[in-house]
């Protein structure tokens, strides 16, 4: 957990890359791309914890048709900044099978840990496993997993605020910034 006075001087330090304004535009368009690929489907939404809890949030008053929500808590990072082994913490409880499943995460970076969801969620009988993230990340070579809905690009850098944090802090951000020099 980053102190309190370090959190603040890492934000007026940062870079902004996403202005608020953006962020809430690209998840306008997100939202018409999602109602207009699911709108029939009557599918299964699973947000990612805890990063994707404001791009869900804001997300699904904007999708108009009936749908069912759950969630998932998956992580590669806990309190680190480097991946790891994966590590389940809370699967869905909802019924898997047969089922569209949309997987909403705030950011798709190297891809493993949203490949693995999609895998066992295949696994678990899925009919149709879709992904929507609020950022994808340049990272300059290719990922085991692709997003089928994307709110904004990224370049590589350490990047928080809009559900993605800098050592705890800074979730709760409207607008994306990047850690400066890095």
């Amino acid at each position: 957990m980053l102190p309190a006075a370090e959190a603040r001087q890492v934000l007026d330090e940062a870079d902004l890359i996403v202005p608020e304004a953006v962020a809430a535009e690209a998840v306008r368009r997100v939202a018409g791309e999602i109602s207009d690929a699911l709108a029939d489907a009557h599918p299964l939404v699973l947000s990612v914890m805890g990063g994707a809890v404001i791009f869900t949030g804001q997300l699904l008053p904007l999708l108009r048709f009936p749908l069912e929500f759950d969630y998932l808590h998956v992580t590669r990072y806990g309190d680190t900044t480097t991946g790891g082994e994966l590590s389940w913490i809370v699967a869905p409880r909802a019924e898997i099978a047969g089922r569209t499943v949309l997987v909403v995460d705030d950011i798709l970076d190297e891809g493993i840990t949203l490949a693995a969801v999609k895998r066992r969620l295949l696994e678990q009988g899925a009919k149709d496993c879709r992904i929507a993230v609020f950022a994808d990340k340049d990272i300059g070579r290719a990922k085991p997993v692709q997003a089928d809905f994307v709110g904004v690009r990224l370049p590589n850098r350490y990047v928080f605020g809009f559900g993605m944090d800098v050592k705890g802090a800074w979730r709760n951000l409207p607008a994306v910034y990047a850690v400066k020099g890095l």
